[in-house]
This record gives structure tokens, C-alpha cells and sequence, in this order.
């Protein structure tokens, strides 16, 4: 790999408005830069070279350091130094899914290439011999989002002087999946044919908009006349934060779903504070969503004709009813804990009345009209 030198900058004699000045040149970033220095008349050459050393120490000085540093694979840099770093603010969720996909997808193609020797083509001919080989849009975009955080890093850490990642686009061949909703009748339809506890535990998916892992990891205390208090989730039988500070809100409970809960609870076995509301057969752990969802759902959405629908589906299926009941898309977003922009997100917030009001109104929109 070819190492930087120190740069001397060149000083040039130019006339600016009919006056002689001192102009220092150059490089920084891969750019060609300069500066004038002051007035010929007023500053010798040596005084305008004193100057222009001046810029070019804290450059010079970068140089140094980063020759000092360890050279790196891209594979290394990623094994050694980008994940160790990026788990420390990953959930559990995250870093599955995303340290798999940069090892295999990323560290498994380029791993043995220098990180310096990294060019943007290649890396956008990367992202392009994905798609070609059927990864969809999703998986690409988030592919190109980790090549710019790597590289980013490798930055900071003084290892390289820019980011080769970031003008890469996702190429436009890359496969876009529909992304279903449900329609009012297949609510309906679903809703109609479930027993109790499924049906509630849809109604808080459809209605309410939560995740499968705030549903499965709620416990009775979270419970309050007309909402739920979302301060966990569930993720692969572990319990943790939910999944953005955002999340952490109370939902609102639409009334079929607050009389499914009350008949819910006489059934239940256990229902003091610290229950789970929706427990194992042991009781004493969270259903499984995975064992709940084949056993119970899978056959019963193959029969109705809607064996495409999924947790993803439902959460997706309140966000668009919501806007066709005509709901404030600031409740919906507050409701899904989703965001809305820095403006609202940061300085509104909708109060429990005015989601209690969204989802009273999407159940009349759906389930009783």
C-alpha cells in the first residue's frame, strides 16, 4: 500500500483586485485547496511560508498517526474493531441479523482486500452482484448502510481520509417485495373466527398497532383501564428494553379489546401483578410467539385464504386503516411509537385521550361497521 507524504504546499504570487497577494496551495481530502495568506505589501515570503505551514502541520501530523497505525484487512477491521464497537449499542434483535449479514455478505466477499486499497466501484459493484444474485431492496439498502458505518469508523480511527461508501445508491433492479395490508373484511373475517386469547392478542397487533414482542412480554401490571404500559419486550424468549426510546409509551386499548382482556383474566390461572399476561403452559415463562403463531394461526389464516399475513402485516394493516379512518398521523406514530419527524417527535406528544379517541374510532371503522 502506498503511504501518504508530508506535503510542502506550494506558495503562489497572484494579483486579487489589482493587489499582490500570497496564495498557499494544497491537498486535503483528495481536494485541492488554498488560501490567501495576506497582502504581498505587507508579509514577506517567508512570513506567507511560516503561514502556510501553519495549515499544514495538524495534516502533516494526521499522516504520521496514521502510518503508525496497524494496516488492515477489511475483514479485520470489521471482525476487530466495527462489531466490537457497534454491539455495544445493539439489542439482540439487531445484532443477529446485522453482524450475520456483514460477515457473510461484506467480510465474506471483500474480506481479505486492504481497507485502504477499497475503492467506491468496487463497492458499488458489489451491492449490484447482490442483487443479481436476488437479494431484495431491503437487504441491499442495509448493506450499503454498513459500508458507509464501517468505513466512517475506519475514519475516525485514522486508518483512511475519506469514505469510499458514501455516494453508493442501491442499484434500481434490486427486488422490492408488496408490502400487504389487511382490508377491513379480512379484519373482520379473522377477528370473527378467533377464540379469545387469540383474539386479543390480534387485536392488540391490528388495533393498537404493537409488536409482537411488547404483546408477548406483557405482564398484568402493565395493564391500565384503557392502555397498556409498553416498558419491555420480548425477544427469542429474552426479556429487554423496548426497541427504540420511542417505543417505551402507553397504547392505547380499543373497548372490544378491554372486554377481551376482562374476560381474558377470569380465564387465566395467574393474574397477580407480576404474571405474564399471556403465559406458557408452565405458567411461570411467556407463551413462545413462534409455538403460538404456528399452532394456532397458521392453520386458521390458510383456511380463511390469508396465509400471507404475519405480525408485520397486522402492525402495517393499523398504520394504513389508521390513515384511511382519517386519524392525525402524529397519534398514529405515537401510538406505533414510531417516529414523525424531529419537530413533532421532539416537541408534540399526544396524550393517552386523544389515542384512546384514534383507536375507538378505528374499531368502529373496522370492526363495527
Amino acid at each position: 500500500m502506498r503511504r501518504k507524504r508530508y506535503q510542502k504546499g506550494s506558495l503562489q504570487k497572484r494579483k486579487h483586485r489589482r493587489i499582490s497577494v500570497w496564495v498557499g496551495l494544497w491537498w486535503e481530502g483528495g481536494s485541492r485547496r488554498y488560501k490567501t495568506l495576506g497582502r504581498c505589501s505587507k508579509i514577506s515570503q517567508g512570513q506567507a511560508r511560516e503561514e502556510l505551514n501553519k495549515i499544514l502541520q495538524p495534516l502533516n501530523r494526521a499522516v504520521e498517526t496514521r502510518q503508525d497505525q496497524p494496516t488492515f484487512t477489511l475483514g479485520q477491521f470489521i471482525r476487530e474493531k466495527y462489531l466490537p464497537f457497534a454491539e455495544r449499542s445493539w439489542k439482540e434483535s439487531t445484532a443477529q441479523t446485522s453482524k450475520q449479514r456483514i460477515i457473510h455478505h461484506l467480510a465474506g466477499v471483500l474480506g481479505e482486500c486492504a481497507l485502504a486499497s477499497i475503492k467506491r466501484e468496487q463497492l458499488q459493484g458489489l451491492l449490484e452482484e447482490k442483487v443479481k444474485l436476488g437479494l431484495s431492496a431491503s437487504v441491499v439498502s442495509h448493506l450499503r448502510w454498513d459500508l458507509r458505518s464501517i468505513f466512517q469508523l475506519a475514519i475516525e480511527d485514522g486508518l483512511l481520509d475519506r469514505n469510499p461508501a458514501t455516494s453508493l445508491v442501491t442499484p434500481s433492479g434490486a427486488k422490492r417485495g408488496e408490502r400487504k395490508v389487511m382490508r377491513r373484511e379480512d379484519v373482520k373475517k379473522l377477528v370473527a373466527s378467533l377464540a379469545v386469547r387469540e383474539r386479543l392478542i390480534t387485536s392488540l397487533a391490528v388495533l393498537s398497532g404493537m409488536r409482537p414482542g411488547e404483546i408477548f412480554g406483557l405482564k398484568w401490571r402493565h395493564l391500565t383501564p384503557d392502555g397498556v404500559v409498553i416498558e419491555q419486550r420480548l425477544y427469542r424468549g429474552k426479556l429487554g428494553t423496548p426497541k427504540t426510546e420511542r417505543s417505551v409509551r402507553i397504547a392505547a386499548l380499543a373497548e372490544r379489546t378491554v372486554r377481551d382482556f376482562a374476560e381474558w383474566k377470569t380465564i387465566c390461572q395467574r393474574t397477580e401483578a407480576d404474571a405474564w399476561v399471556f403465559p406458557s403452559e408452565r405458567l411461570v415463562t411467556p407463551l413462545s410467539k413462534d409455538n403460538w403463531w404456528r399452532r394456532n394461526m397458521e392453520p386458521l389464516l390458510e383456511k380463511l385464504g390469508l396465509p400471507w399475513v404475519n405480525f408485520q402485516v397486522m402492525r402495517r394493516t393499523h398504520a394504513s386503516l389508521s390513515r384511511q379512518a382519517g386519524i392525525d398521523p402524529k397519534v398514529v406514530a405515537d401510538q406505533l411509537g414510531h417516529g414523525l419527524g424531529v419537530s413533532l417527535n421532539v416537541y408534540t406528544k399526544s396524550d393517552v385521550e386523544q389515542k384512546q379517541e384514534a383507536v375507538r374510532k378505528l374499531e368502529a371503522e373496522v370492526i363495527a361497521a
